[in-house]
């Protein structure tokens, strides 16, 4: 089945066929009137550079004129092989299309309702033929069964015509000419751009790249450029400024050589308060005790770390190289990224 774009609108129209698969437009260029277009001419060449196939109106009262200016526009400069005229189902534009066609011009017979206007548009000779699926559903009429007759009536008769869906509404009208076996479809962007989607696809995707991820992210890409330190030697309130600083709720406490002596965190400056007072900024670093920090190496993948979180049930995980610590990594950091 065919897939080409039903738009107007040129910018939707540059990026959607930046797809690469589309097989054509079906576009009314008067319609770019309102977007500011003024030379239609030259934006149907520009269309035709952009697009495999384009099919665009030849409108008029008489077959001459419809005839007239088919032939008008491709001298213009298109291309017949990638060029169908939309010409509105009536007995002047069958008998337009008979007369294109014999000339291997391709025609597009649109705005079909019933199905004798398809046999007409079919015994004229037409390249596509072209029923407005959601206009006919708007007026209560059962548009699937008119395409599915047009498209049994080509294959029992042996005519050339492509039955044309059009006028879809929603990704729900894509389905249907599937499975009816319609050879074209055409339809909007917004519709095109919903086909790919499913709820389920969503989540397993996202699934998919945490996973991904996790298994291939080491810490160091995600830490902060933020590293929290103060000496053995430091006070208490040295430390309260570091960690208001760096937005973390704990700091690193090195000795001389800068190797990891412990971690203060704002858990433990509360229990200080509470033993000692206002005397506990004046202490030093040196004073205090420390229980074993989590710890996890620069080096280590981002779900060496996510297991830490949910087995020890903390916040932060102090990064070490080398033994010595060059930042930390907060449960928010990995939450950023979905990890958590």
């Amino acid at each position: 089945m065919e897939l080409y774009l039903d738009s107007a609108d040129l910018q939707e129209i540059k990026e959607a066929f930046g797809l690469g698969f589309l097989a054509g437009l079906t576009t009314t260029p008067t319609f770019m009137h309102r977007q500011g277009v003024t030379d239609i001419d030259a934006l149907i060449l520009e269309l035709a550079r952009i697009v495999p196939v384009l099919q665009v109106e030849a409108l008029g009262e008489t077959a001459d004129q419809i005839y007239n200016e088919a032939h008008r526009l491709l001298d213009l400069g298109l291309d017949r092989q990638k060029s169908v005229f939309k010409i509105p189902v009536s007995l002047e534009g069958v008998k337009a299309c008979k007369r294109l066609t014999d000339e291997g011009i391709m025609i597009n017979i649109h705005l079909v309702y019933t199905l004798q206007q398809a046999y007409m548009a079919m015994a004229a000779g037409a390249t596509y033929v072209c029923p407005l699926v959601g206009r006919l559903q708007d007026q209560g009429h059962d548009a699937l069964m008119l395409v599915e007759q047009a498209v049994n009536a080509v294959k029992y008769y042996g005519y050339k015509s492509k039955i044309m869906f059009s006028s879809v509404r929603h990704t729900e009208h894509v389905r249907n000419a599937i499975n009816i076996g319609v050879h074209t479809v055409t339809v909007p962007y917004k519709i095109i751009k919903q086909l790919t989607e499913n709820n389920f696809t969503t989540l397993g995707t996202q699934q998919f790249f945490e996973h991904t991820r996790l298994m291939t992210m080491r810490v160091r890409e995600i830490i902060r450029p933020v590293n929290p330190i103060v000496r053995l030697q430091d006070e208490v309130s040295d430390a309260i400024v570091h960690m208001t600083r760096s937005g973390f709720g704990a700091v690193s406490v090195v000795d001389e050589k800068g190797l990891l002596a412990g971690v203060f965190t704002d858990g433990d400056l509360r229990r200080q308060l509470e033993k000692h007072g206002k005397a506990t900024l004046n202490l030093k670093m040196a004073d205090l005790e420390y229980n074993a920090p989590v710890t996890i190496t620069a080096n280590a993948l981002l779900n060496d770390a996510h297991q830490l979180f949910k087995q020890k049930k903390v916040d932060n995980l102090l990064v070490l190289d080398g033994g010595q610590p060059v930042g930390m990594l907060d449960i928010q950091d990995m939450a950023k990224l979905d990890l958590i």
